[in-house]
């Protein structure tokens, strides 16, 4: 019996924190290319280093804005921030291609430019996450902010998130 409920609490404590970290679902496509496919090399640093079309589907209607993050695991020093925007009006259901979305803020990428980077990869096959995040506020952040000023300003604030992941090789 103590188990039973030992694991009832635990799952019902797992749900909360996952509420809690954002836990709704928003949909992320793009016309560019498909969920795990590879990015053209249009959008690549070294092609014409323009963002694609983003579309957003269900955003909760309590959002206040919205924040996009572009980033690449595979990186050999870590984690690669490649865009950064926030306080994106919440109604947006695309953003498009080769362009920053309409009235947001940017931040400042690894490449040490504001705005969007496209990928690079030194060597192999990287993965890219194109992540949408429903925030319950705006974000007080001024234009360039790092990363870690962005993570540490929407830390709580996510009601729901989404993401587009795409592929990139070294060419």
């Amino acid at each position: 019996m103590k188990r039973i409920i030992a694991v009832g609490y635990t799952l019902a404590a797992a749900a909360v924190v996952t509420l809690a970290a954002g836990g709704g679902k928003i949909k992320v496509t793009s016309s560019a290319f498909q969920e795990g496919g590879a990015i053209p090399e249009k959008f690549a640093k070294n092609g014409q280093n323009v963002s694609p079309e983003l579309r957003i589907e269900g955003v909760p209607a309590e959002a206040k804005s919205l924040a996009l993050v572009l980033d690449d695991p595979d990186a050999p020093g870590g984690l690669f921030t490649h865009w950064l925007a926030w306080n994106i009006d919440p109604k947006t259901t695309q953003i498009p291609e080769g362009n920053a979305p309409s009235g947001a803020m940017q931040g400042k990428n690894d490449f040490g430019e504001s705005g969007y980077g496209g990928p690079q990869p030194p060597s192999g096959t990287h993965r890219y996450y194109f992540k949408i995040f429903a925030v319950n506020s705006r974000l007080e952040l001024r234009p360039g902010a790092k990363r870690k000023e962005f993570d540490a300003a929407i830390k709580g604030r996510v009601l729901a998130q989404g993401q587009l992941m795409g592929r990139y090789s070294k060419k």
